[in-house]
C-alpha cells in the first residue's frame, strides 16, 4: 500500500518512520519544532534489536561505522567493588550522530524545521492518510487526537547527564570496564564511552535527596556533594563537571494507553510510551516502533488495517519494557534495603555469569540476539 504521511516530530522515531515510508514509495513530510537537528547529546545504546530495526530502514551499516561496540560492563558499589557483570554487547552512538545517519540522503524539504504542530487544525489536512505522532513525551498529537489520554507522571527521580570532551574512557582510574554503573542509596552514577576522546556520564537521584539544596547551588556542586567519597572513576568525572554542560530534568513516564491508534493518528516512541531510562531502551523501542509501523502500513490493505497491525505488534511489548524500566528505576535508586538489594544482585550475578558467558555472542549484525544485561547508556 502507498499513501501520504505527516510525521510530527523529527527525532529518532520520526526520522526512522520517514526513511522507511519514503523507501516504500510514500509521500512524507516531517514537521519538527526545533530549528535544526541536535548538535550535542549523550550516547545511546543500540541493542541488537535496535540494530535489526535500523537494518529494516536501511541504515544499520552507517550506524556501525559511526558507533563503538562495547561487549558489556559492570555494576559497582560506591567504593568500586563489583556488584555484577552486565550486558552481552551493544553499540554506542551519540544522539547527533544517529540523527545525521537518519537524515543522510533524505530528499531535501522532507523535514521542515521550526514548524511544530500546536493546534488541532494542524492535524486536519484532508490530503494526508496518516498522522504519526513522534513528538515526544508532551506529544501534541496525543493531546489533540487522544482525548482523555493521561498526562505524563513523575517517577520520583531526577536525571543529570552530559559529556566530557577531552577525557579518554581508558584514562579513568579504578576500573577496567569502559561501561560502569554505580549504585548507592537513592542514587546511581553511570559512565560510558562517547568516542575515544570523550566520556558520557549520567546520574539518577531520588527527588527527596535534593530537598533542602541551597537555591544557588549549581549542578556541578550539587553532584559533587551527592557523590562525595565514591570510587575514583566517579570522582574523576564529577570533579570535571561544568554547570553549562549539565542537563538536568525530572524523569516522567507516559501511563499505559489503551491504544496507540486513534482514527488515522498513530503514536510512536516517547509519545506512545515514554519510560524511565534505567533499562536504556528508549531509543531502541522508538526504532522498533518505527520499523513495525512502516512494515504494517506497507503490508496492510488499508491504512486502518495497517494501523491495527502496528498496534497489535507494539503495544504489548513496549508496555512490558516500560514496566521493567519503572521497576529498575525504583530498585537502582532504592533508599531502603539497599544492602539486601546489593547482596541479592551479587548472588544472582555469580549464578548467572557462567550461562551468560557460554551463551553470549555479542553484536553480529542483522541476526543479533537479545543481550543478557542492561544498556549501559
Amino acid at each position: 500500500m502507498h499513501g501520504s504521511a505527516l510525521v510530527v516530530g523529527g527525532g529518532i522515531a520520526g526520522l526512522a518512520v520517514a526513511r522507511g515510508l519514503l523507501a516504500a514509495g510514500w509521500a512524507v513530510e516531517v514537521r519538527e519544532r526545533e530549528a535544526g537537528p541536535p548538535d550535542s547529546g549523550t550516547a545511546l545504546g543500540m541493542w541488537p534489536q535496535a540494530m535489526a530495526a535500523l537494518a529494516r530502514v536501511g541504515v544499520a551499516d552507517a550506524v556501525r561505522a559511526r558507533s563503538v561496540h562495547e561487549p558489556g560492563g559492570a555494576l559497582l558499589r560506591p567504593d568500586g567493588r563489583p556488584l555484577a557483570r552486565v550486558g552481552a554487547g551493544a553499540r554506542l552512538i551519540s544522539r547527533p550522530a544517529l540523527h545525521e545517519v537518519l537524515l543522510d540522503g533524505m530528499p531535501s524539504g522532507t523535514v521542515v524545521w521550526g514548524a511544530g504542530v500546536t493546534a488541532p487544525a494542524d492535524l486536519r489536512d484532508p490530503d494526508v492518510d496518516v498522522v504519526v505522532g513522534a513528538d515526544g513525551i508532551r506529544s501534541a498529537v496525543r493531546g489533540h487526537a487522544f482525548p482523555g489520554a493521561p498526562a505524563p507522571r513523575p517517577l520520583g527521580t531526577v536525571a543529570f547527564r552530559g559529556t566530557l570532551p577531552g577525557l579518554s574512557p581508558g584514562a579513568l582510574p579504578g576500573t577496567a570496564d569502559a561501561v560502569t554503573e554505580t549504585w548507592g542509596r537513592g542514587r546511581l552514577f553511570g559512565i560510558t564511552p562517547q568516542h575515544p576522546d570523550a566520556v558520557n556520564w549520567f546520574a539518577c537521584v531520588r527527588r527527596e535527596l535534593l530537598a533542602g539544596a541551597p537555591p544557588d547551588e549549581g549542578p556541578a556542586a550539587l553532584l559533587g556533594r551527592l557523590y562525595r567519597g565514591w570510587h575514583p572513576a566517579v570522582a574523576a568525572v564529577v570533579g570535571r563537571l561544568d554547570d553549562r554542560r549539565v542537563d538536568r530534568r525530572e524523569l516522567l513516564e507516559v501511563p499505559r494507553l489503551p491504544s496507540y491508534v486513534a482514527g488515522r493518528n498513530v503514536l510512536v516512541g516517547d509519545a506512545a510510551h515514554a519510560m524511565a531510562p534505567n533499562l536504556g531502551r528508549g531509543a531502541c523501542e522508538a526504532l522498533l516502533d518505527a520499523a513495525a509501523l512502516v512494515e504494517a502500513l506497507v503490508a496492510g490493505g488499508t491504512v486502518a488495517d495497517g494501523l491495527r497491525r502496528y498496534d497489535r505488534a507494539r503495544r504489548g511489548p513496549s508496555r512490558r519494557v516500560a514496566h521493567g524500566s519503572r521497576l529498575m528505576n525504583r530498585v537502582s535508586t532504592a533508599t531502603t534495603a539497599a544492602p539486601a538489594r546489593d547482596r541479592l544482585l551479587s548472588l544472582v550475578s555469580r549464578v548467572a555469569a557462567p550461562a551468560v558467558a557460554a551463551g553470549g555472542r555479542g553484536e553480529r549484525g542483522r541476526g543479533e540476539r537479545s543481550p543478557a544485561g542492561r544498556d549501559a547508556a
